[in-house]
């Protein structure tokens, strides 16, 4: 419909997969890298993980069209198999000839008997299996017996296997260990960063015929932001944006347009990691429960009791639970000899410093690339000691912890004040570490369960600004604005009053008075300045207000303006 208006040779946004619109962002080329080095040599098994639309079939795609015509290739969807099924799709897939009502064994049989062929051929038979998720466990084994099948040198048949991130915390389960140890590459695909955002935006429009940014910065700040990075979302989005552009007349994507469109669209949308259904009913282990969250609990008990869920809270010892040292590990290197006899050689001391971090950082990087691992340390912080497949954003939402995930500064994540995990990148991988303390000229991570004091030059130069956190806020499910109504209104405007330093007057209806606190709480921060009381500003406010929350400055800040 729009088309035309933009000069446009096609519809751009359309959610319809395309090889022609295959965008490979620094992540989607990284997981190509590492999937075709678990798969080049002679493993059975490679994993590709992520949440609902953040490209994992953008980057089969992509790997299957890089693959010579010595690869035969073979792609189950969506499969929801028994083990016979499997063996049966999989025949079907390949063109192998079978019986009616063949057995396992002879259905066996004749993948090892294609299989052979293909190797006495000099072709490598390779199979993707999209959302592997729903694979049962039975059939998984199934699967990892038929990887046995090999020569001397090599597996026979290799698995991509292709799913959403419960697909790990199967893997992760006693029964499937076996398998779990078979996987030599494996990639957890994030969503886009605000930048590749904007790419993102301006390669789909290039390659749909258009000559001009149709979408400003300020536009696509919101549309990151507001989809949190997810391409399908962005496209839903982006789509939305250039209709409602077309019906105003308007050949640019105004802040204005971009925030109606993403809240028609997003309001139909549930944020990443909301539902996770191989989840429903798993428990959180039980701690002593914190004064603070007494309250949150007996709330959100009685109705979870009611839907058959139960949460359980744990105690705030966050020291005890982690099993920290009581001090931090530093590196003598930047401790005393630089302290003491400081280099006038600019190079040898940048030098001096990265090797004696490394010393101390690389032998905890292979035990480091887990992001689960990282989120449980993480939930540990706000008193949570939970399982492999509880480590999650779901389970955290029960007791109103929200995920937070973004690019951005020390300084963005100081002003938040929250421990977040942090992807940090070595010579070949990304790895996860919490940023614990920041203090001065220093940062304590906690690394593969060790807690670690680094440089903020160091952390600087390994951290490219990726991090995802948690915060608490029983109005997070809320975007408050002009006209709204209700206790969630008369909260906001204490915790504003609180935070502004004004005198608290009892409002349950956002009239414009409490507009201008926002705007003038989200222009203190340096955010976004609209009125709008959603989660960014709600999260920034309770950084403020709740000291009970763990936090990464090592002085308690004022909850005030006039006391900053």
């Amino acid at each position: 419909m729009y088309k035309d208006f933009f000069g446009l040779s096609e519809l751009p946004f359309t959610i319809v997969p395309s090889s022609r619109y295959i965008f490979l962002s620094a992540r989607h080329r990284e997981a190509m890298n590492h999937l075709q080095a678990g798969l080049g040599g002679g493993g059975g098994f490679a994993l590709l993980t992520g949440e609902v639309g953040t490209g994992k079939t953008t980057v089969s795609k992509a790997l299957l069209s890089v693959l010579d015509s010595t690869i035969k290739t073979g792609l189950l969807l969506n499969p929801t198999y028994t083990s016979s099924e499997l063996l049966e799709a999989i025949c079907d897939e390949f063109s192998i000839h079978y019986q009616e009502s063949a057995s396992l064994k002879q259905l066996t049989q004749a993948i090892y008997q294609y299989l052979l062929d293909n190797h006495g051929k000099g072709i490598k038979t390779l199979l993707l299996i999209d959302e592997a998720q729903h694979l049962s466990a039975d059939v998984l084994e199934q699967l990892r017996l038929l990887t046995n099948l090999e020569t001397e040198s090599q597996k026979l048949l290799r698995v991509l296997l292709i799913g959403q991130p419960e697909l790990q915390y199967k893997l992760q389960t006693e029964e499937l260990r076996q398998l779990a140890q078979r996987i030599t590459g494996r990639y957890h695909l994030l969503p886009l960063t605000t930048d590749e955002v904007a790419q993102y935006i301006q390669f789909r429009l290039h390659v749909a015929g258009g000559q001009y940014e149709v979408f400003g910065p300020k536009a696509v700040k919101l549309i990151a932001k507001q989809t949190q990075g997810v391409p399908r979302l962005i496209n839903l989005v982006c789509d939305k944006c250039m209709l409602y552009a077309y019906y105003s007349g308007e050949a640019h994507i105004s802040p204005a347009i971009a925030e109606k469109a993403c809240e028609d669209v997003m309001s139909f949308q549930r944020p990443i990691g909301r539902t996770n259904p191989a989840l429903n009913g798993v428990q959180i282990s039980q701690k002593k429960p914190s004064p603070w969250l007494t309250y949150v609990a007996s709330l959100s008990v009685g109705a979870l009791l009611a839907a058959g869920i139960w949460v359980g809270l744990s105690s705030w010892n966050h020291d005890r639970q982690l099993k920290l040292p009581n001090t931090a590990i530093t590196p003598s290197l930047v401790e005393n000899k630089e302290r003491d006899q400081p280099s006038t050689n600019t190079q040898k001391q940048a030098d001096s410093l990265e090797n004696g971090v490394s010393d101390i950082i690389e032998p905890l990087i292979s035990k480091s690339y887990n992001p689960i691992a990282a989120m449980q340390t993480m939930l540990a912080l706000w008193g949570y000691n939970v399982s492999n497949d509880e480590a999650n954003c779901q389970q955290a939402e029960r007791a109103n912890l929200y995920c937070y995930q973004d690019s951005g500064s020390l300084n963005d994540l100081a002003v938040i004040n929250r421990p977040a995990m942090l992807t940090l990148q070595d010579q070949y991988h990304s790895y996860f570490a919490i940023l614990y303390k920041l203090s001065g000229e220093h940062a304590q991570l906690l690394l593969a369960n060790k807690r670690v004091e680094v440089p903020i030059e160091w952390l600087k130069q390994h951290w490219m600004g990726e991090f995802q956190l948690l915060w608490y806020s029983d109005l997070a499910d809320q975007t408050l604005k002009l006209n709204s109504q209700g206790p969630e209104v008369k909260k906001l405007n204490k915790l504003l009053s609180q935070v502004l330093g004004e005198p608290a007057q009892e409002r349950d209806e956002f009239d414009q008075s409490v507009k201008n606190k926002v705007e003038a709480f989200q222009m203190w921060q340096g955010i976004n300045v609209d009125g709008i009381a959603g989660k960014r500003t709600l999260m920034l406010l309770d950084s403020y207000v709740n000291h009970k929350a763990p936090n990464v400055l090592e002085h308690v800040r004022s909850s005030t303006v006039g006391n900053q």
